[in-house]
């Protein structure tokens, strides 16, 4: 049996966790990743970038950097402001190399120990990796480990791809990780440092986004374009699907770990979950987006509405889109308070009911006697929609039109996204015209499927996972049970 695998204890942050709000209706953003070689002060840059990418995780972060000698590690709970709040942090993870990690949970617990990036001793030195995506065969290769022996310190699906690593008899680092990556099926962006290495691996069918970025004579990597708009490096191209980068003092070299006989690309990422200034899977997000609300305008109109308005700040961009194609005039009626953000301490049920009224406030002088077209990106539960509805309402609105830039949600997402169980998602159990009675809007209407895919670059849906929508998973789950329902 090869060396045990010894995983090294985070460090442990000051700050302490709030709880996050009860009713946020949107799907939860999955995870950062981020990488940088060959530049000073590495960690500070690391720091910036996981800025950047905030909106993709919120529960914790966490940083290692590579001196060429040894690997230095701070992670904890919070959000990035927060966990490297204290100068000297960036004293203690000095080198010219670093990963980072914003997380939010999608398989195992929020604790501590699940805190990325992950750090490891194996036979051959430290190793450090973080991830973003989701293994659907995490239960069978947990259970088929702790059989022949391993002892596993996270309940997170990302240390399995190290347990692998740590069991394979390759002789070098490549070898051992695309013989780990040979046993795991589902959704991973990686990003893995050592002393002298960076590696950067995407799964086959591409469902998270990752890029590439040069900086003077570095490279950066990282899940989104926006991270490097703000560190001043600048885009290369897309981390392939199936390819594995290693990057060192020889420079970049490129690896195909798996052929790629189709890809999935995460459409969502489209709709809501990227920011609109990022470049992903080689086209620009605020493009799209804008191109889903001209499509909503033509196939779903308010006729005789006043003004188009967004729900803050997700669906901005379509709600402009709307507005430019039919020709109504787009206003700011919605302000979002973003000091709330997405979590907020809530010590009673009478102080959850602010929780609506604390995020968003109407301009009442906009809205007085209009007749208004809202333009939301999705619809989860409906529960928030109900209580802006309810807000606009309040402020003035005649009447208000709810459309939707994405299609009714069916299904959950097994691949990094963490939407609510089928269940709880509102289009299962309801119809459209159900749903508009509850949320009291005057009419409701959402993107059919056949017009979100004509929207996304492709221009015919080819290349995407729609499974939320379709129930069409591209890797199947024994026990995923899916809605074709369309209402």
């Amino acid at each position: 049996m090869q060396e045990d695998m010894q995983i090294i204890t985070p460090v442990q942050s000051e700050v302490s966790i709030i709880t996050e709000q009860e009713d946020f209706d949107k799907p939860r953003a999955n995870c950062a990743v981020i990488g940088i070689f060959g530049l000073p002060e590495a960690s500070k840059l690391a720091y910036l970038g996981l800025y950047a990418l905030q909106h993709r995780g919120q529960e914790a972060t966490g940083i290692v950097s590579s001196d060429s000698h040894s690997l230095y590690r701070h992670a904890g709970k919070g959000l990035v402001a927060d966990v490297y709040r204290k100068r000297k942090i960036f004293e203690e993870l000095p080198g010219n190399s670093a990963i980072g990690h914003n997380r939010y949970s999608t398989t195992g617990s929020s604790s501590e120990e699940n805190v990325q990036p992950l750090l490891v001793t194996d036979r051959t030195g430290p190793v450090a990796m973080s991830h973003n995506g989701n293994l659907v065969n995490y239960r069978e290769l947990r259970s088929f480990l702790e059989e022949d022996g391993a002892i596993f310190r996270t309940s997170s699906d990302s240390e399995l791809i190290l347990q692998l690593m740590a069991r394979s008899h390759g002789n070098t680092l490549q070898d051992r990780i695309i013989d780990a990556l040979k046993m795991i099926k589902g959704a991973y962006s990686l990003t893995l440092l050592t002393e002298d290495k960076l590696i950067a691996v995407r799964d086959p069918l591409g469902f998270r986004p990752l890029c590439i970025g040069k900086k003077d004579e570095g490279w950066v990597v990282a899940s989104e374009s926006c991270a490097f708009d703000l560190l001043g490096a600048e885009y290369v191209r897309d981390v392939k699907p199936g390819e594995l980068l290693i990057i060192d003092k020889l420079g970049m070299r490129s690896v195909k770990h798996v052929k790629s006989k189709k890809l999935s690309y995460c459409i969502f990422e489209y709709i809501y979950f990227s920011r609109p200034d990022s470049l992903i899977f080689g086209d620009n997000v605020d493009k799209t987006r804008r191109n889903l609300g001209h499509i909503l305008a033509k196939g779903h109109p308010v006729k005789d509405a006043d003004i188009v308005i967004s729900v803050p700040d997700s669906s901005n961009t379509a709600a402009l889109g709307y507005a430019e194609e039919s020709g109504i005039r787009f206003e700011i009626a919605l302000i979002r308070n973003h000091y709330v953000g997405r979590t907020f301490i809530e010590p009673d049920q009478h102080m959850r009911d602010f929780g609506t009224k604390l995020k968003f406030n109407t301009v009442a002088g906009v809205l007085k006697g209009k007749k208004i077209v809202l333009i939301d990106d999705s619809l989860v539960r409906g529960t928030t929609l109900r209580k802006l509805v309810g807000l606009l309402r309040n402020g003035g609105a005649k009447e208000v039109h709810v459309r939707i830039s994405s299609p009714p949600i069916f299904n959950p997402c097994y691949y990094g996204m963490d939407f609510p169980t089928r269940k709880e998602l509102a289009a299962t159990s309801k119809s459209v015209a159900e749903i508009c009675q509850a949320i009291e809007a005057d009419s409701l209407e959402y993107l059919t499927i056949e017009e979100l895919k004509s929207a996304v670059p492709s221009g015919n849906g080819q290349g995407y996972c729609t499974a939320c929508f379709t129930g069409d998973y591209p890797i199947k789950r024994d026990d995923v049970k899916v809605s074709r329902k369309i209402s």
